[in-house]
């Protein structure tokens, strides 16, 4: 289940043979996102176990499972930065309900980013999903 914006995407990356190419596509996506306030970058909106600075700001409207699931994300890494804006294409849009029913491993598996990133970077990108799923279920209630 995923949106058009991540469909996209993978149609995007499989034109491509080069990792390099991919690994471009991601930063760019990255640094075609608006920057986050510095003042939504604390505590509550860090994601823990990534080793750059990740910041993940929801912004739900509506309430209970059928609340539309958006967010704002940032980071001080351009790579993580652009993997920010991967997610926000996975994610972005969906009811919170629906968030929590995106494979996101198999999705993301997808774009063969399991055997390119590191196994910091990977284990970062599975700490985003975590925090976006746990924001999700704590809007289903």
């Amino acid at each position: 289940m995923a949106t058009a914006a991540f469909e996209d995407i993978v149609e995007d990356f499989e034109f491509l043979d080069d990792w390099e190419d991919r690994y471009r596509i991601v930063i760019d996506m990255g640094k075609s996102m608006s920057p986050l306030d510095d003042a939504l970058k604390v505590e509550a909106t860090k994601v823990h176990g990534c080793s750059s600075q990740v910041w993940i700001v929801p912004k739900i409207t509506g309430n209970g499972p059928d609340a539309v699931f958006n967010f704002h994300g940032d980071s001080d890494a351009m790579i993580v930065r652009g993997l920010v804006a991967v997610l926000g294409a996975l994610y972005d849009g969906l009811t919170v309900s629906e968030v929590l029913k995106v494979d996101a491993g198999g999705e993301l598996a997808r774009l063969d980013l399991n055997d390119h990133l590191s196994a910091q970077r990977s284990n970062g990108l599975r700490s985003m999903v975590e925090r976006i799923r746990k924001i999700a279920g704590e809007t289903v209630g």
